[in-house]
């Protein structure tokens, strides 16, 4: 295994400059099997970024959401829970996909960023989730 934190669960960019990431700081120094996390949305309009507590229920959710994405339907991810949610809709309100993230229970905004994901994206982050579980689910335990 590498040496090197695997940080960026999700990475989704265009060529416009819409990005939207989430991103492992490291283990949460509040939870005991918890990792610290940062959604990070760039657009040429708008910039932003929001704490996340990360679990594996929450890593493991995730993994569901790639299979239903894998399977044509759009996902909510986090949705349940307090802080941000996060939601990919394969066809959003310009034909294209998109992100919403929200932020309910904080800031109350809601931020929408349309994106043409690269095509290999899914496998992309089954990958990442891969990665990231691999080496953060060990650093936890140990």
């Amino acid at each position: 295994m590498s040496d090197i934190a695997p940080r960026e669960l999700i990475s989704l960019a265009d060529d416009e400059g819409n990005s939207v990431t989430v991103t492992v700081l490291g283990r949460s120094a509040r939870r005991t099997a918890g990792l610290d996390a940062e959604i990070v949305v760039r657009t040429p309009f708008v910039s932003g970024r929001i704490g996340l507590a990360l679990s594996a229920s929450r890593l493991e959710e995730w993994a569901a959401a790639l299979d239903r994405l894998d399977a044509g339907e759009d996902v909510a991810w986090l949705e349940r829970d307090r802080g941000p949610s996060v939601f990919i809709q394969l066809t959003g309100e310009r034909d294209c996909p998109e992100v919403v993230v929200e932020d309910e229970s904080g800031s109350m905004v809601t931020v929408r960023v349309p994106l043409v994901p690269a095509d290999d994206w899914i496998a992309d982050h089954r990958d990442r989730l891969h990665q990231v579980t691999t080496h953060w689910v060990l650093m936890l335990s140990a």
